[in-house]
């Protein structure tokens, strides 16, 4: 979803003439203009504000581990270095890894070097602990109807990540909550794909019933079985990354980049982190953007590791960048919009911090543009059996070749140098 979604499309039927008319660039600019206004008019200028982590149990956590200690030592510092957190946990053996596990779920599996499948012990734990607090939320008088209706749907939600087979790699349930889950073997894959989701994302939101492919683990569980269906000997692995703040609904917050930079700097640290089996290579990463989330994306680019390849957007409002190559990037730079999607009427401007900057599949941007076709909407380009999802499998495994390009841009299938 992006900001516009809780209005539709708040430029159809308005009048003004589509952007192919002639004079479209001052319609346009007028268009930024009235966008702006409408946001101002809706969220106020005090929506431009900073936004602090709520106290909750992940602070209340890291309090206790910054204070404890483990067999007669203190615990590492929980913003060290990777390597160095893998380096203390090498040292210990697998029933003191446990009961760290244990003890701290919520430090330990949100632990950028510790062992994967420890993180997803942790997240379990923690999890369980989550679902215990909203169950008796939901019988809590001094809470109002909506408030137990809440507890109870998010009680709800952390049944369904508790299912046997899930790997929850991140888990924060304070206030709107984050949460990261892979699909595939990390620890030995050598492509990962990170699906990096956009506006309303968060732990109520972060899997669907409904409209399965529009939620973040729907869409990265779709793009895993595609990427193995069409790859089968390639070692693949795919996170549904939901682990950064996302703007709610139409507001100064997603027509900004504030909370997009506080993603990028999370996502830069999701991919200079992932496992590495000792004895092969840095799997290569590739990044899928939908929405806000190619914002997220453009922000992290120009700190991006090597080991990112691909950098791939869907229905973006764009990069906060004039063209691919001020992304800052050596990874290749690929975007797609189907035919129907409204974000299309969203003017691709910069006003006064406002807007996202040019369109990723605009003649002049420098992104290779690939084929929606069969994706329906903003929210379809993770649907199985669309041309949208064939081309991102495609992307993520490497398989340059089986790229399907966009009509506008039939030079996309030129096979880019591997990295």
């Amino acid at each position: 979803m992006t900001y516009f979604s809780a209005l539709g499309n708040p430029l159809s039927g308005s009048g003004l003439p589509p952007s192919g008319a002639p004079g479209s660039t001052a319609w346009r600019a007028l268009l930024a203009l009235a966008v702006i206004l409408v946001l101002l008019a809706t969220t106020g200028w005090t929506a431009v504000r900073k936004h602090h982590t709520d106290a909750g149990p992940r602070a209340a956590a890291l309090l206790a581990w910054e204070k404890g200690s483990f067999a007669g030592r203190p615990l590492p510092d929980p913003d060290a270095s990777a390597g160095r957190i893998s380096r203390y946990f090498a040292r210990l053996d697998a029933a003191q890894r446990r009961t760290l596990a244990e003890r701290y779920p919520l430090v330990v599996g949100n632990l950028a070097g510790a062992p994967v499948k420890l993180r997803y012990r942790a997240n379990h734990t923690a999890l369980k602990q989550a679902r215990a607090v909203e169950t008796r939320r939901m019988t809590d008088e001094r809470l109002t109807d909506e408030g137990r209706q809440d507890a109870g749907r998010r009680m709800h939600r952390f049944t369904s990540m508790l299912d046997d087979g899930r790997q929850i790699l991140a888990f924060d349930p304070t206030g709107r909550g984050r949460a990261a889950e892979v699909f595939g073997d990390l620890e030995h894959a050598q492509r990962v794909s990170v699906v990096v989701p956009g506006v309303d994302t968060e732990l109520l939101t972060f899997e669907k019933s409904a409209r399965e492919y529009s939620a973040p683990a729907g869409m990265a569980r779709a793009l895993q079985n595609q990427q193995r269906a069409e790859a089968p000997g390639v070692r693949t692995a795919t996170i549904a990354w939901a682990d950064y703040t996302a703007p709610v609904g139409l507001g100064v917050d997603a027509a900004s980049g504030e909370l997009a930079q506080d993603g990028a700097v999370r996502l830069n640290r999701l991919v200079r982190t992932l496992p590495v089996a000792s004895d092969e290579a840095s799997p290569k990463v590739s990044l899928l953007c939908h929405s806000y989330g190619s914002v997220v994306c453009g922000l992290a680019a120009d700190r991006l590791p090597q080991s990112v390849t691909d950098i791939a957007v869907a229905g973006s409002p764009g990069m906060r960048a004039d063209s691919a190559s001020e992304l800052g990037t050596g990874a290749h730079v690929w975007a797609m919009r189907d035919r129907d999607d409204w974000i299309a009427d969203v003017p691709h401007m910069d006003v006064g911090g406002l807007g996202h900057g040019a369109d990723p599949v605009a003649d002049g941007f420098g992104a290779r543009r690939l084929s929606a076709a069969g994706a329906v909407g903003h929210t379809g380009y993770f649907v199985p059996h669309t041309r949208s999802l064939h081309n991102l499998a495609a992307v993520g495994t490497g398989s340059y070749g089986d790229v399907t390009c966009a009509p506008s841009d039939p030079e996309c299938s030129f096979v880019p140098e591997p990295r």
